[in-house]
Formats: C-alpha cells, structure tokens, sequence
C-alpha cells in the first residue's frame, strides 16, 4: 500500500514525514500548498510547524488506520516538496 510513498513512517496506524527546508518561509508556503490540498479532498492532516521543518501525520480517524485518502493526500505532500 505505501510502496508508492517516499519515505514515509508508517506507525500507530498513521503515515507521517518530515520536510526540510533552507528557510523558514519556504517551510510556510509548502504548508499553504498542503493545506490547499488537504481542503480540495476535504481531508486534513495533522500539520506541525518549526524553523525550517514541516512535519506532517495522515490518519483516517474514522477509519482507525491510514486509507487511500491519506495516501493521495501523502503524494500531493510529496509532489509539492519538490515544485
């Protein structure tokens, strides 16, 4: 199920990884990005922000474990590090 992810954790039925950036704002506009996505599959991601890391945990809560909305959404989260 996660062969397509870039390293990404799975543990505690939840998928998460870290982002790093040369600066802090860079950090701030791939969180925008992610968060525009996350609003677009209405799909919402726990999203912590610190000097110059974005650290991000997928889980449907609903669900009890990590679903095919947190692996789209893992992408697009992948997709926009590298734009």
């Amino acid at each position: 199920m996660f062969k397509d992810l870039e390293s990404w954790d799975y543990k505690n039925k939840a998928i998460s990884k870290t982002f790093e950036f040369s600066s802090y704002l860079s950090g701030v506009n791939f969180l925008n990005k992610v968060a525009s996505s996350a609003e677009e599959l209405d799909h919402h991601p726990d999203i912590t922000l610190t000097w110059c890391k974005v650290y991000i945990l997928l889980t449907t809560h609903d669900k009890g474990d990590v679903t095919e909305k947190d692996i789209e959404l893992a992408k697009l989260c992948d997709k926009h590090y590298k734009d």
